[in-house]
């Protein structure tokens, strides 16, 4: 099996987009080509992650109207769903095809055009990766799973309103540092928590939860170029490789779960990508978790063995998890602030992962990131894909 390095990397600015769902992916993809430097070069396969093209956007066979409005031909065209995971499964799937030697070059492309419909609209669409008989049928939504998560999970480790707010205050901090992020806002403990207008200001969206605990609805897309090292060291890029990606699977259905708060999935995804990698959680410089919401941050920086479980909050409390601290988790802003069109947010992680490991993020910079890792969070935590990169020198 062939090692893999990705050799361009881009992204839109996440938020509301005027153009197509085709056109927000050609966005990012021409300069992440233009990134990888491939000359005369052309692309073998392109792969594209998308979850709401045909509901939302009367759009379908996206893979290959993106090869076509690129002019790529003849390269092979295909697209990825897995709900909010579409975006590192495509890039599973691009990965897969450099190793194996089917493609020397890989073009990937996570977009999406959420904000087509209303916030009712776009959350029931969400919500429709929930088990059809168990969840939907009875009016559950991703907001009201996570409500549920997070009460239990206060309830048992100990984590207070305090604790998400302070996710939520670290991350619009760092993407004021972003300039691809959706919401450039500053918020503080007291605004959104401790003042007398946080009520109106933040108002509850589902107990415990409030507003600043969510994400937004986004448009946007990312895009990576993948070859085989090799390749990439021919074309002068730097080296930042793919050294390990897992994936697992839960019961769909959140009350088939033996304990609730026990989000397997994450846990034995990580460890594949780990294993893979022949690192540990404690070699890892930088991190992208999926925080969909607040909660998913610290929980997920437990699973995948930052932390012993229930100690992700003090972890945050003590600064560990800043863009200052001993392991900076989501320095692009995360989902929570940085936006999440969901076909494109495991892209837009490791493109965030990329420009950290080649020195190319700016304010947000992580000194001496060398190893860096991203958990993409599909359904709720039915489908999880995690993922190491290393930057070779």
């Amino acid at each position: 099996m062939r090692d893999v390095a990705i050799i361009g990397a881009a992204m839109t600015r996440f938020g509301r987009a005027e153009v197509s769902l085709v056109d927000i992916m050609c966005q990012s993809a021409l300069p992440a080509l233009e990134d990888a430097n491939l000359s005369d070069r052309r692309v073998d396969a392109v792969v594209v992650a998308n979850m709401g093209g045909a509901r939302i956007n009367r759009q379908t066979a996206v893979a290959s109207a993106l090869v076509d409005r690129l002019s790529l031909y003849p390269a092979a065209a295909e697209t990825v769903e897995n709900g909010p995971a579409s975006g590192s499964s495509a890039f599973k799937v691009g990965f897969q095809a450099i190793a194996s030697g089917m493609a020397d070059l890989v073009l990937l492309t996570g977009g999406e055009k959420m904000r087509a419909v209303d916030n009712l609209e776009a959350t029931d669409f969400v919500a429709s990766l929930t088990h059809p008989e168990a969840e939907y049928i009875y009016g559950v939504t991703l907001p009201s799973l996570a409500g549920l998560f997070t009460r239990l999970y206060m309830e048992r480790y100990g984590v207070t309103a305090e604790h998400l707010a302070m996710v939520a205050v670290k991350n619009h901090e760092n993407a004021l540092k972003n300039p691809f992020a959706h919401i450039q806002q500053r918020v503080t403990m007291e605004g959104i928590l401790f003042s007398p207008d946080a009520v109106v200001n933040n108002p509850l969206v589902a107990d415990p939860l409030r507003m600043f605990d969510c994400c937004p609805v986004s448009d946007g897309s990312a895009s990576l170029v993948l070859a085989s090292v090799d390749l990439a060291k021919k074309l002068g890029r730097p080296i930042v490789k793919v050294a390990g990606i897992g994936q697992a699977t839960d019961t769909h259905a959140v009350q088939e779960r033996k304990d609730p708060t026990d989000l397997l999935a994450v846990r034995q995804a990580a460890e594949k990508a780990f294993g893979r990698a022949k690192l540990a959680p404690k070699d890892i410089h930088v991190a992208e978790l999926h925080d969909a919401f607040t909660i998913l941050e610290i929980a997920e920086s437990e699973e995948a063995g930052f932390f012993p479980k229930g100690k992700g909050a003090k972890a945050l409390e003590k600064g560990t998890t800043s863009l200052s601290g001993k392991l900076p988790i989501n320095p692009s802003g995360g989902l929570k602030a940085k936006g999440h069109p969901v076909g494109a947010t495991g892209v837009a992680q490791l493109v965030e992962l990329v420009w950290q490991l080649r020195g190319e993020a700016g304010e947000r910079q992580v000194a001496g990131a060398k190893n860096a890792f991203a958990c993409n969070f599909g359904g709720f935590g039915n489908n999880v894909v995690a993922t190491v990169l290393v930057r070779e020198d």
